[in-house]
């Protein structure tokens, strides 16, 4: 009996290994193809390339949002009775978003680079990118140092940049992820730095990827396909490059400012905050900070930073970027100090509307402009891959989509317009909103209008609440909104995994 034990306990850990073998091969890992059998980055066979990637690096500035379901919308009484976030279940896949909201010198060190590679022959680039200092003139109230010197002055180089549209801040994001990837091709020995870059002739990570972009090359990647060339660019496919960086949407911004992971206990929330703290905004969790401020806000009328000798937040503006008391994703300032731009068009009653996993109203689908023969065309004076709005003919066979436009989609466009009659008696666009938004008579919402998220140093405490949601135009700027980054995950929603 003990012999014919042994033996089917060792006949059992023979097929545990077999199969953890066998596993193994069909992973990614595995230099054959677990389909065809057919050997990868071998070029003796064709050379189909499969490069080690183990996981997303984190791209600078930023911190890893682990996502998950949440309540989205307010937690307290909406005392502006704008009902305009109501609370829904939601979920929000893993994601990146900045420590801190981007400062004066981040956006200087963008203008410099509009200015050295545009400033001769496009100037405009670089007055397009200024942000409006003007937003700090009060037509009572002596504001004009602040005008003169909060965005030049080395005195304020960490504090937010403000008087940055919502369109100005998408532009810093594109830019942003040029740079970082063009880094990250220099630190692997692929380019050489290139400071002579002028005009269109700079990096661009979809010029590159498209084979419009050459740079100064080190040290090309072999290229194993027997008909290549012998050596070859980066493809997406290598892993080396980041996804774009770009605004949060509201969903991501609210979820990472809430912080809930510090109040789960396995899949249960056990408190719901108010704040992206648990408690009022003021320290409680460490005696030596009790009664300490947990942003940058205003307390009442008046009383923008406390009483001499005892101030209270100690900013009477913003405050240098990483002040205060991070919340528990490490992120600092989303509660206070300045608000923040998020991606989406607002409209009052997005939670009704919106998809219950990443939700967002703003889609307007693009694609590549290409040729007659249906080559990629040529990047554009400033070396930009050229996009335009999908067509109706190209999206008439599509199942989730049937145009470009979904900004107005189930919120006054034809679909969801009772009286379809209406449309067709008057030849209105199957996109537009003037039925249900006539701006400047029975609305100030378009669908320029951008939302934006969060107190800052002007607003009272109701406004630090995540939940609470305000509109601009996109075109427009103030001194009380930043922004920070955000870049999507790749993969697994876990880090590491």
């Amino acid at each position: 009996m003990k012999i014919r034990k042994f033996f089917q306990l060792f006949i059992l850990i023979a097929a545990l290994v077999t199969t953890a073998t066998s596993c193994n091969k069909k992973g990614s890992s595995s230099k054959v193809s677990s389909t065809t059998g057919w050997e990868y980055n071998n070029s003796k066979n064709g050379g189909f390339e499969v490069r080690k990637f183990a996981d997303q690096e984190t791209g600078p500035g930023l911190v890893f949002i682990e996502g998950g379901t949440f309540t989205m919308g307010q937690t307290q009484d909406d005392v502006m009775f704008e009902w305009n976030n109501q609370p829904r279940r939601v979920s929000v896949a893993s994601f990146y978003m900045d420590e801190t909201e981007v400062r004066n010198l981040d956006y200087i060190e963008y203008l410099y680079w509009l200015n050295r590679v545009y400033g001769t022959d496009y100037p405009g680039v670089y007055r397009k990118a200024l942000p409006d200092t003007l937003v700090w003139r009060d037509k009572m109230s002596y504001n004009e140092p602040l005008l003169e010197y909060y965005f030049r002055h080395p005195a304020y180089r960490n504090y937010p940049v403000v008087g940055v549209s919502w369109v100005q801040a998408n532009d810093y994001c594109l830019w942003r992820t040029d740079r970082v990837n063009e880094m990250l091709l220099i630190k692997k020995g692929i380019l050489s730095m290139d400071p002579a870059q002028k005009n269109e002739n700079n990096f661009n990570t979809e010029a590159y990827l498209a084979g419009q972009y050459e740079g100064l090359v080190d040290k090309a990647l072999p290229d194993l396909n027997p008909n290549g060339t012998g050596t070859r660019k980066v493809k997406m496919e290598d892993g080396i490059m980041l996804p774009k960086y770009r605004l949060p949407t509201e969903a991501e911004w609210e979820y990472a400012a809430l912080g809930l992971i510090g109040n789960t206990k396995h899949e249960r929330i056990i408190e719901r905050k108010i704040y992206p703290w648990n408690g009022n905004y003021v320290r409680i969790a460490e005696s030596k900070y009790y009664g300490g401020f947990m942003d940058n806000f205003k307390r009442g009328k008046g009383d923008y930073m406390g009483v001499a000798g005892n101030l209270n937040d100690g900013s009477d503006i913003p405050a240098p970027c990483g002040s205060y008391f991070p919340n528990d994703y490490g992120l600092y300032n989303m509660a206070g100090n300045v608000s923040e731009w998020v991606l989406d068009v607002y409209r009052p009653l997005n939670g009704m509307e919106v998809s219950d996993f990443h939700p967002f109203r703003g889609n307007v689908f693009k694609t590549p402009v290409r040729d007659a023969e249906g080559y990629l065309a040529e990047k554009d004076s400033l070396g930009h891959i050229k996009y335009r709005d999908i067509t109706t003919a190209e999206a008439m066979n599509r199942k989730n989509y049937r145009q470009a436009d979904n900004i107005n989609y189930l919120d006054g466009d034809f679909a969801s317009n009772v009286d379809n009659n209406l449309w067709h008696e008057t030849g209105r666009d199957s996109s537009a909103t003037s039925l249900m938004y006539q701006y400047g008579m029975s609305s100030l919402i378009t669908d320029h209008a951008r939302v934006y998220k969060g107190g800052n140093w002007k607003d009272p405490a109701f406004y630090m609440n995540p939940g609470t949601r305000r509109y601009l135009d996109e075109n427009d700027a103030s001194n009380a909104i930043g922004f920070r980054c955000a870049m999507t995950r790749v993969g697994g929603s876990i880090a590491g995994k």
